[in-house]
């Protein structure tokens, strides 16, 4: 089933924590995301240390809350990943090391704090992390950003299940950057086209100007050192443009 993805307007976890708590009781486990390990004097943002022993408190025997980030030994590591693995551990507290290769069937709910630091692949990423066996998993964003553009991607995951779409609109509204050049993001320096909008007429263009060539090479002396070139070019099995 789809993963329920929400968008929660909040840097704490109030407004979840009653959900949470119904969840865990169910017998439940429950990833929740920092964007930081530590706390850092230069961003405003939850660190892993810090929500983890924030919930060790407020849950104190009844529920056990595990600790993951990258600086830790891989034997530390692996030891906590046991024990959320063997539900030993209820509440893993992690940063991004869980994006990828982790499947805990019966972890179906993940919390991420401070969603907008984090890219719309990587927060699609991090929720297919959950929803890995037959129960109903749900997934809640949480942010304080007030800035539209973080607003619009995170209720833009609600609704989005396929990471092709959410690669798409992730890509429209960041920008290409430039194809050759340094920059990741921004609009591209074409004098006229829009590399978006314009994809499908960009399409012909460059098939028309291939079949131009090709003509042009057939009519002409050049046509024998071209497939000469192409032969030892050749690269399983297909020429080299």
């Amino acid at each position: 089933m789809p993963v329920i993805t929400r968008y929660i307007s909040s840097s704490s976890m109030k407004p979840i924590l009653k959900d949470l708590k119904e969840y865990l009781s169910r017998g439940g486990q429950c990833y929740v995301i920092c964007p930081l390990v530590e706390e850092s004097e230069n961003l405003q943002a939850k660190s892993a240390i810090q929500i983890a022993g924030a919930m060790q408190k407020y849950f104190q025997s009844q529920y056990q809350v595990g600790l993951l980030h990258g600086q830790m030994k891989e034997e530390d590591k692996e030891k906590v990943m046991t024990g959320f693995l063997n539900n030993t551990i209820q509440i893993l507290v992690s940063t991004t090391v869980v994006e990828v290769g982790v499947d805990v069937k019966n972890a179906n709910m993940m919390v991420i704090y401070n969603a907008e630091r984090f890219g719309m692949s990587q927060l699609h990423q991090l929720r297919g992390r959950i929803g890995r066996g037959k129960e109903q998993a749900y997934c809640y964003l949480m942010s304080s950003s007030t800035t539209s553009e973080a607003k619009e991607r995170l209720r833009y995951l609600e609704k989005s299940h396929d990471g092709f779409e959410i690669s798409l609109y992730d890509l429209k509204l960041r920008g290409p950057g430039e194809v050759l050049g340094h920059r990741q993001s921004g609009l591209p320096t074409f004098l006229v086209a829009d590399l978006m909008k314009d994809f499908p007429i960009l399409s012909i263009a460059r098939k028309d100007a291939d079949k131009i060539i090709q003509d042009y090479v057939q009519k002409h002396e050049y046509q024998g050192i071209i497939c000469k070139i192409q032969e030892k070019l050749k690269v399983n099995n297909e020429y080299v443009d």
